[in-house]
Parts: structure tokens; sequence; C-alpha cells
């Protein structure tokens, strides 16, 4: 599978989208006045405690409090509570050794809320969940900080491996260098992309993340919450150090310093493959050159069409998403079951990539078309679980019920990704009403007997050319054009503009300025 990542940088913002065997399946969008992202730490102010929720809204200066939950408190609270209070006090140059901190005893799993953020503590958080619809952030107190190999999480001794690194010999070596090199009060969590590589390159990276959390330590000391601490790196970056792999071919922006930042990590961490990396500066829209403004506009909307026919219905309520498909006029035999089948699979592929494209989060009820054997369901939803495969936020997918609905989760970071593709319509300006056809000619008319009376004299109207052929018909004599000109006693010239929509009109004077009515 060929990757492209098309970056477009603009004065709002960075627009990222990524597309696999050119189809676009991701859209990215930073903002440049963009805050309380995925990743950032803050150190903010227990507000209110709730029991009946066993949870906390945090003030981290947004407009609504953030909600922390008893489960996202993290085991080692107590010691980010002692660690927080002791960074924020800490007068020394160097800062203290955080090898030498003392952990405190672990929470417990059904403990309350109450029992650990008593007296309303300040406490550092992560951000977990960006602000979704009229809802604060939601924060975690498990802290990870995640580099190109591996993640560190402070506080803990733990060595974890990737699930997805199937072989056990190169898990135990993997284990084995980073226990062998990993500083004191700091826990790992290898990576995927870490398979194969050697001891130096995780130790870079250890390296870079240790000095990453004295950073934090630094920005801690003599903080008032509530206030950013630490800033997730930007989109751009984030997305390389998460998904770049041997399947890219080419990555491309239109802004100079994000190709040389982008050049300069991917030379860090896979010199072989920075010559991918391209700078753009051609005239046309860079996302119009790669035909992803064209993908944009066709994939966003209530109907996605798909190749064969086909069509999804696409409908968002506050609960749940709901995806409708619907066969349209593809055929491919005589077999009613056979069709449906076809379809069905075809449409699978195609939410599967809607649902990372726009980003879609909760539950999600798919109705497929109707299916009569069971090893037909079945194969439905083995295809969509495949195609979610890479799909990098979490998701569950459910067997496919007798009614036809196959009941999809997928977690949610942010919010949706939602782009108006319609336009409004210039006949009725969106109202769905307009004048009838029949009575503009009447309208016409008296806008006519209102200008002559107040002596305005040669006239010029521009209308649409169907409605210039119907004002000027028939002989001169006979024309609506020549009958106002005898009732009225007055020049009145009818000209056609192609530019106009079929109700609309102007008037203009003898010097062609437009007569505002």
């Amino acid at each position: 599978m060929n990757k492209d990542l098309i970056i477009n940088a603009a004065p709002t913002g960075v627009e990222i989208a990524l597309l696999e065997d050119k189809k676009l399946v991701e859209l990215h969008n930073e903002k440049s006045d963009a805050s309380f992202a995925v990743g950032d730490l803050y150190l903010g102010k227990v507000k209110k405690l709730i029991p009946g929720l066993n949870a906390a809204f945090i003030d981290v200066g947004f407009e609504k409090d953030a909600f922390l939950h008893y489960t996202d408190l993290s085991p080692y609270a107590r010691s980010i509570l002692k660690f927080t209070q002791q960074a924020i006090g800490d007068k020394s140059e160097e800062g203290f050794d955080f090898t030498k901190f003392q952990i405190e005893p672990e929470i417990v799993k059904t403990g309350k809320i109450n029992e650990v953020l008593s007296g309303k503590p300040n406490v550092l958080v992560q951000i977990l969940k960006e602000p979704i619809a009229a809802k604060g952030p939601r924060l975690s107190c498990e802290i990870s900080l995640p580099g190109r190999y591996i993640v560190v999480t402070p506080f803990n001794d733990v060595v974890a491996v990737s699930k997805k690194i199937h072989s056990s010999e190169e898990r135990k070596r993997l284990q084995k260098i980073v226990e062998s090199i990993k500083p004191r009060n700091f826990g790992v969590i290898v990576r995927t992309a870490a398979e194969g590589k050697n001891a130096a390159d995780l130790h870079e990276d250890i390296l870079m993340l240790v000095e990453t959390w004295k950073n934090i330590q630094k920005n801690l000391r003599s903080a008032v919450a509530p206030c950013k601490i630490l800033s997730e790196q930007d989109k751009t970056t984030s997305i390389l150090r998460d998904l770049l792999n041997e399947d890219f071919n080419r990555i491309v922006t239109n802004d100079k310093n994000i190709y040389n930042d982008t050049r300069n990590y991917i030379q860090k961490f896979a010199p072989d493959k920075a010559e991918i990396v391209s700078f753009y500066n051609n005239g046309i829209p860079i996302y119009d050159q790669y035909g992803v403004t064209k993908q944009i506009k066709s994939s966003f909307g209530k109907t996605v069409n798909l190749p064969s026919g086909a069509y999804l219905i696409v409908e968002h309520t506050e609960a749940l998403h709901v995806i409708d498909v619907n066969s349209g006029y593809k055929s491919v035999s005589n077999n009613q079951e056979e069709n449906a089948l076809q379809t069905n699979l075809e449409a699978a592929e195609e939410i599967a990539r809607q649902l990372r494209l726009r980003d879609i989060g909760g539950i999600i009820v798919v109705d497929f078309i109707d299916m009569k054997h069971p090893e037909n369901k079945k194969r439905v939803q083995d295809a969509m679980e495949e195609f979610m495969r890479p799909d990098r936020a979490k998701h569950a997918v459910l067997p496919i019920s007798k009614f036809g609905l196959m009941q999809i989760t997928r977690q949610r970071m942010r919010p949706e990704v939602n782009i108006n593709t319609s336009e409004i319509c210039p006949c009725c300006n969106g109202t769905g009403k307009t004048t009838p056809s029949v009575l503009l000619v009447d309208e016409i008319e008296k806008r006519i007997h209102y200008l002559v009376t107040h002596q305005h004299k040669n006239l010029t109207l521009m209308v649409h050319p169907i409605l210039y052929s119907h004002l000027t018909k028939g002989w001169f004599f006979n024309s609506i054009q020549a009958k106002w000109k005898r009732k009225y006693k007055t020049n009145i010239i009818v000209k056609k503009n192609n530019d106009y929509y079929f109700t609309e009109y102007h008037f203009f004077d003898s010097n062609d300025e437009e007569i505002k009515l």
C-alpha cells in the first residue's frame, strides 16, 4: 500500500491529508490558535468533587471545567500529586533528580475520588479527549510521553512490549534491551515500530523523552494553576511519528519551514526515507494539484456514492450515527443474495474509510442490505474488521443481527470532521421557496411601474436567457417588451446574462448603473 501525505499550510493553520493508494482516508486540521489538543499537559486546579459520579471537575483554563474520572486517575495518583507539589516548590537551578523520587503506594481500583483529591489540590493532568460539543476536555493522570519507538510512563518501572510484535524472541530481545537502559521511575512501552531496532535507537528515544520530562519539571517550577505545562508535538510530526513506515512514498508540503522540519525529523529516524519529502511551489493550490479537493467534495455530505452505483446515507443523532446501505442500480447477477453480498462488501470498505475520514466516534449502527445465509453475514463482518484494521482509533465490530444491523464502536478522541459540501440555492437562498414562474413577469412589471413613476427613463432589464426569450418572443409589436414600452411610454431594453439564475433580474439606468430597489 502506497501512502502520500499532503500538507497544506494556510494563514489559519495547517491542513493534512493522508492518502492510501491515492484515496483520501484521513483529514486533519491544525489551527494556528488551537489549544487543548490530545496529549497536552496542564497544571489544573480541582474545582469540584462529585462523589456520585466518582469524578472531579478540573479548571485547566478552558471555558468549561474539564472532567476527570476516578478510573483515569492512574494507580500512581498520589505520586503525581506529590511530584506536582515538589516540582512547583523546587528552587534549585537544575531541579531535583527524578530517579531518586520516592514513589507513593498505588491507589485501589475501587476507591473514591474524594479520598485521593481531598483538599482540592493542584494536579498535573494530560488531555485525553479534546472539547467536544458542549463538553469540556476529558483528562487523565496516566501521564505518557510518546516517542518514535517507545512510550515513557513515569512513576513506575514496568516494561511492556506491543502485542502487535508477534515474534516471542523479538519481544524478549526488546524487553531485555529496554530493561538494561531505562532510568529508574520510568516505565516503558515498546511500540510496534521498534521491531528490529538496535539498542542505540531505543536509547536515543529514551534520552529524548527523559529530557522532555525534565522540561516538564522545569515548567512546573513556580507555576500557577491553571496553565499549560507542555504541548504535544505539532500534528504533522505526531502523524509522522505514529504512521511513518516503508509504505510512505511521498510527503509534499507548500511551506518551507514545514518542509525543513519534516525532512530533519525523517533524517533523524529514517535517513533512507528523507528523499520522499518534497517542497511544492507551483501556483495551483496543492490540494487541487493532488486531487484532494475533489475527494473532499465527493466524500462528505449525507449521501456517499459508490463506484458501482450503490450509495450510503449517513445520518447523525445526539446518541449515535446511522449508516444506511442502498444498492441503487447495482446488479452483478440474477441472484438477489449474491447482489446483496457484493454490495455490502463494497459498502463495508467505504464505511471503514468514512469512519476514519470523518473521525466518527461513539456508536455507529450500519443497516446492511438483508442477507439470508449466515456465512454471508460472517463474510461481511470479517471484511469490515479487515478494512478497519489500519484505523488507529480503538474500535469493536459486532456481528450482524437478525435485523441486518451491525453495531460498531469507535474511540472518540476529537470533534468529528464535518465539511459542508452543499451550496445555498441562489434562487431561494436556502428557504426552498421561490417566486412562481407564472408570477415573475407580473413582479417585473410592478417594478417597472414603480421606477417609471419615480422619474426613471430609458431602463435596461438584465435577465436569464430563458426569461429573455419569453419577454421578446413574437412579432416586435406583440412581444411583452413592446407592450411595456407602449404602456409606460418609455424605452425598455431587455438583455440576457448567462450567469444569472432563472428568477434573477436587475435594472440599469441610461449610465449602465444598477438601480437598487
